[in-house]
């Protein structure tokens, strides 16, 4: 399906920028939201890379902006982490109204102790998720510890977090103040799942054994071994959205009418930022993308990677039918396919002689005990399998808007 812009106004009127990212191929099952970490975005590319992730396995996550960041409305100097917690609220209320009330939170850093403490005042929710969460609410005050006299003087100072610079006032100092060192806790006994990094120096790993400790059963932990606090690798950030996935599965309920959108066979979604493309096919879900050389990501296989593998492995497929249907010794086949574009130096045309054509070399190495006969035989089958027959074969592709039965193009 697709990524949809929304607009959701906090308790004060204020106008919160926020995305509704749907599965690509089905209506979703369950509805996330995702609170991004401290001064952070919605666009975060951890943010986007586990909210997509998540879409891949059914869930519709909606990531939005906190007030006075990101494209939201609202003074960041005047908020704080009550008003996090609020706007959590207010975009549970959104889709509760508008879609489907949400079961699963993710909250990332002090996102992750919104989400926790937002979670007991939401009661659709059924599991929560942390990333790099502190388990105290004031552990933010040590990025601009040396500007807090100066702000509780003037009411307002500039401060660098991350090397950008943002204005925080005394209501923000005031807020966290009042909430002290106190120690978060899941008292509600939703599900939990803790993910942190050993690695992490922002946030140290020290937090996660106390939220886990004092998180009441069902509570689960899982090691971002290797990652930074922003799971800036985008490996990290993928398997964190797996693991939430498959974990969150769990706890929540999944409807049997999660029926495709489309009766499509396969589905790819391609994002703007970049060529890397999600990709479902049937219950399986794949990733392509193209070399760093033609700048891409090399997250996958290029799309004649895939039509390439396509032909080997019905290959490979045809001829294991035949040679059982056969009853013959054959232990293992390997299909080894090349594309490439030659020239067509074989043409009846001497005019096409100078086109290039798709060019597949295919080789075919065969383990077991079979004589010359049979590995002739077999030669000759693997031009029957179906992708084979397909490439030499007439083909008709109609394109169409989606949800428009009008064809655009006819190929």
């Amino acid at each position: 399906m697709k990524s949809i812009a929304i607009k959701i106004n906090n308790n004060k009127g204020e106008s919160l920028s926020a995305r509704l990212e749907l599965p690509p191929d089905r209506h979703p099952h369950n509805y996330a939201i995702f609170a991004h970490c401290f001064t952070c975005s919605k666009n975060l590319s951890a943010v986007v890379n586990i909210s997509r992730t998540l879409t891949l396995s059914g869930f519709a996550v909606l990531r939005f902006d906190f007030t006075g960041l990101g494209e939201s409305e609202g003074e960041f100097s005047s908020s704080g982490f009550s008003s996090n917690v609020n706007d959590l609220i207010c975009a549970a209320e959104y889709l509760s109204e508008n879609h489907m009330a949400p079961s699963l939170l993710i909250g990332h850093s002090l996102g992750g102790a919104a989400v926790l403490v937002a979670s007991e005042q939401i009661e659709s929710i059924k599991a929560v998720a942390t990333i790099g969460a502190p388990s105290h609410i004031d552990h933010v005050k040590h990025l601009f510890s040396n500007s807090i006299d100066e702000i509780k003087t003037k009411g307002i100072a500039d401060v660098s977090i991350g090397g950008r610079p943002f204005k925080i006032g005394s209501d923000f100092i005031e807020d966290l103040e009042q909430l002290g060192s106190k120690t978060i806790a899941n008292s509600q006994q939703k599900a939990l799942l803790i993910m942190h990094s050993p690695q992490d120096t922002v946030v140290s790993i020290e937090h996660a054994t106390k939220l886990y400790k004092n998180a009441q059963h069902p509570k689960s932990f899982i090691s971002l071994d290797g990652a930074d606090h922003l799971l800036s690798k985008k490996s990290d950030s993928i398997h964190a959205g797996e693991m939430i996935a498959s974990w969150a599965k769990r706890y929540i309920q999944i409807k049997q009418e999660n029926v495709p959108v489309t009766k499509m066979q396969v589905v790819a979604r391609t994002a703007s930022s970049s060529f890397t493309t999600d990709i479902v096919a049937g219950k399986h879900t794949l990733t392509a993308d193209e070399p760093e050389s033609v700048g891409g990501n090399n997250f996958g296989p290029s799309p004649y990677d895939y039509l390439s593998a396509a032909l080997a492995a019905c290959t490979s497929m045809t001829i294991l039918m035949y040679v059982k249907h056969k009853k013959w010794q054959l232990d293992e086949v390997s299909v080894h396919v090349q594309h490439g574009k030659d020239y067509h130096s074989d043409a009846d045309n001497p005019e096409e002689t100078n086109k290039k054509i798709d060019h597949f070399v295919r080789s075919i190495e065969l383990e077991g005990d079979l004589d010359k006969d049979q590995i002739s035989r077999i030669l000759k089958i693997a031009d029957k399998c179906p992708v084979h027959k397909t490439l030499h074969s007439e083909i008709k592709i109609s394109t169409r808007l989606a949800g428009n039965e009008v064809l655009l193009k006819k190929h």
